[in-house]
């Protein structure tokens, strides 16, 4: 067992110490750029206005013959991009993949100084959150790497979620944790082809009532198929003090189901989502963008409660120290939105 007083220790002579917070940043969205190809390389700059997060995909979705033109076509697009204050991550290939040790080495070698977050698919438990700390560790040291490189890892095996307590405990490196729906969904034999979202047969049928016929028409709710898997993702990320994410959402053509499955795991804690198609940027904007009204509201509680202590009525509604902290979490997360747009400063008075 490792001690706590060595839990923040360099894991290797050299290395940057390792983060005791996580920095603040707004991350609604993390938008996934396939860097093998020069046309999408090419958008980074203009992308890097918009989004919150850019992104360098390296593992599924890139054919096993685009794997090495990919991790140099990230390199490139690392060394001549300006992020400012747009995060630079990549997800590096599977650990059991005969990519991943040169995806880490090569590119912790060459931007490793610009470099944020390295996204880890296929977490099976710490075990593979030691590993890529130590390595990551030893890499730091020996190209002089002046902040360390965080690690966020995608939840998409029922190993994995077993785990992911003490995944998001596993190391100060820890950033949060992406549900990875798809991989997941193979991985519990779940009879599904979505990438997310609902699906209609998982559902509930309202009472047939006692002197109704077997066959009468009867009222139906679809429901969600990630709700359990969601939750114990953001518990275990609170508890560890990380940042919880939804993944992906695969039907660009239903921007009315994509916007209603992020605004569930908005609601359930999750702090951003996964944009893997230009219309699907504005939509997480709307939604990890707290609403204007219950910003306005929440400026009401602290305002009359500025120490966070005591009750008070505040338009008919009593608010307390727990309220108090709910408000709190709404204001902070909208000061960081009006920090990087104009617009929503305006409209959140901030």
């Amino acid at each position: 067992m490792k001690l706590p007083r060595n839990f923040f220790k360099p894991l290797a002579i050299g290395a940057p110490a390792p983060l005791r917070e996580l920095p603040l940043r707004l991350e609604r969205m993390i938008h996934f750029v396939p860097p093998h190809i020069e046309k999408m390389r090419a958008k980074v700059p203009e992308l890097v206005r918009e989004v919150d997060v850019v992104l360098g995909n390296l593992e599924d979705a890139i054919p096993a013959d685009a794997k090495e033109a990919a991790r140099a076509g990230f390199i490139a697009m690392a060394k001549l991009c300006d992020f400012g204050a747009t995060g630079l991550w990549t997800r590096v290939n599977a650990l059991n993949s005969p990519w991943a040790l040169d995806d880490i080495g090569e590119i912790v070698a060459a931007v490793g100084d610009k470099l944020d977050v390295m996204m880890l698919p296929k977490v099976e438990g710490e075990w593979d959150i030691h590993y890529l700390d130590q390595l990551l560790a030893q890499l730091e040291a020996r190209h002089a790497v002046r902040k360390p490189i965080l690690i966020h890892a995608i939840l998409e095996t029922a190993e994995g979620v077993n785990n992911v307590a003490a995944i998001a405990a596993a190391s100060p490196r820890m950033h949060g944790i992406s549900l990875g729906p798809a991989d997941l969904a193979a991985s519990r034999a779940m009879k599904t082809t979505r990438v997310g979202g609902g699906h209609p047969d998982y559902k509930v049928l309202a009472d047939a009532g006692d002197a109704a016929r077997a066959d009468a028409p009867r009222a139906a709710s679809q429901q969600d198929l990630w709700h359990y898997t969601i939750a114990k993702m953001v518990d275990a990320c609170a508890a560890a003090g990380i940042k919880p994410f939804y993944g992906p959402f695969g039907d660009f053509t239903d921007g009315a189901a994509c916007e209603a499955q992020f605004r569930n795991a908005f609601l359930m804690g999750c702090v951003g989502a996964w944009t893997l198609h230009p219309s699907q940027i504005a939509i997480a904007k709307r939604v990890f963008s707290p609403n204007p009204a219950e910003v306005a509201f929440a400026k009401k509680i602290i305002a009359a409660m500025p120490d966070g202590s005591g009750a008070v009525m505040i338009d008919g509604k009593m608010q307390d120290d727990a309220t108090w902290k709910q408000a709190k979490v709404l204001v902070d997360l909208a000061r960081l939105v009006a920090a990087k747009d104009p617009a929503m400063a305006a409209r959140y008075a901030l």
